[in-house]
This record gives structure tokens, C-alpha cells and sequence, in this order.
């Protein structure tokens, strides 16, 4: 492998908007990080749904799901459990939204300010914090970064609700566009809004490609 080519561990958390990974944002973000010329990997969490939502009729259905086949869809397959990451063997971490997100990695969705964060995720999380590598987030993920770090810089759109909660422990939060980023280069954090506001998937793309560019420079400058 050349040494310019950087390894991205992608965190995925289902398949679709309303109970697992954001589909647009998780293919977008592979998408710019094979277009920039580096290499992903995906993971998810071997464990069961939180829940199981119709996408047509937006009702809970009364099925069970597990988190790693159904983000094997999106991965097409080439996922590997949570369990197996390793910070050594990656660059840069990105966590892509959808509510599976804050129903699968954490308890946001069902308990606010009160959440926690799947153990195997923050593990990760602070595996690469300490090693100083880069971390993305997207959507509604950044509520899991500013919980398991606390001080950093992040967006979640222009959703005030959330960002009273984070603030309140210690997080900076940024209003910003789909388009937009925020860069909090200290902690090595870089964050963009995605589907928290109603955007057009141009726009998603435009912000993750920021993204997965400013992770890239930050892990370069080390």
C-alpha cells in the first residue's frame, strides 16, 4: 500500500434514515473518500434494532433487525463487527447520521441529555482521540462525539434544542448549512449537518466532500 493512501474506518449503524444508517450520507461519504484517491473500511455493532420503522407508513413494525446485516446492504457486504476495529490499522474515523445512530450506537433518541454511548463505540472514539487521528462526523452524530469527549466544536445544523443540551457539558456548537462545516482542529473534529436541516442531496455532497477533504488535510498535518 502506498504510504500517501489513508485508511478510513467508516462506523455504520443500519440501512435507512428512520431506524439505521442515513443511506445518502454513508454512500456519499465512501463515495468521496474512493474519489480522493484513499481506502475504507466499514463496521457496525453485531447486536440487535432498537426498532424497526415502515418507511412508508413511518409505524413501528414488530420485526427484528440486526445492526451488522442490515449495514452489510449499504457495505455491500464488505462490513466487519465493531469488535474487530483497531485504531492501528486506520487514519481517520467517520461516523455518517440517521436515526439508527441515535437509536443503535446510543440512547439519544430515548433518553437527551441522559444518553449513553454503545461501550464498543466509545472505545473506538477514544482509541483514536488519544492517538490524535482525525474524526468525522455527520448529522445526528456529532451528540456522540461532544458526549464521549465533551469540550470539542461541533454542528448539529440549526437545531438549538440540541445544541442547549451539549453546551451544557461543555460542547461549542456552530449553526451551519449543508454545505458547511466545522472544523474544531484541536480535538482533530470536523462535523457537517447533512439531513439535520432539509437539504437537497447536492448539498449533503458538497458538505461531505468538505468533510472527508478537511479530515484528510488534518491527518496529513500530522
Amino acid at each position: 500500500m502506498s504510504s500517501n493512501i489513508l485508511r478510513f474506518a467508516v462506523i455504520l449503524a443500519g440501512c435507512g434514515n428512520k431506524d439505521g444508517a442515513e443511506i445518502h450520507e454513508s454512500v456519499l461519504t465512501l463515495l468521496s473518500i474512493d474519489r480522493a484517491g484513499h481506502q475504507y473500511q466499514c463496521f457496525a455493532p453485531d447486536l440487535p434494532q432498537a426498532r424497526v420503522i415502515n418507511f412508508l407508513t413511518n409505524e413501528e413494525m414488530p420485526q427484528k433487525r440486526n445492526v451488522l446485516l442490515e449495514s452489510a446492504r449499504i457495505a455491500r457486504s464488505k462490513i466487519k463487527p465493531l469488535s474487530d476495529f483497531n485504531q492501528e490499522d486506520f487514519d481517520i474515523l467517520v461516523l455518517p447520521g440517521g436515526s439508527g445512530v441515535a437509536y443503535n450506537l446510543c440512547t439519544f433518541a430515548v433518553d437527551g441529555d441522559r444518553m449513553t454511548v454503545l461501550p464498543q463505540l466509545e472505545a473506538c472514539i477514544r482509541a483514536m482521540h488519544t492517538a490524535g487521528k482525525p474524526i468525522g462526523a455527520l448529522c445526528i452524530s456529532p451528540v456522540i462525539i461532544a458526549h464521549v469527549l465533551k469540550s470539542v466544536s461541533v454542528t448539529f445544523g440549526k437545531d438549538e434544542k440540541i445544541n442547549a443540551i451539549f453546551q451544557k457539558s461543555g460542547a461549542k456548537t456552530t449553526n451551519t448549512d449543508a454545505r458547511s462545516i466545522v472544523i474544531d482542529e484541536v480535538n482533530k473534529i470536523v462535523t457537517t449537518p447533512c439531513y439535520m436541516l432539509d437539504a437537497r442531496i447536492g448539498e449533503i455532497s458538497d458538505g461531505i466532500d468538505k468533510l472527508v477533504q478537511q479530515l484528510i488535510n488534518l491527518r496529513n498535518s500530522l
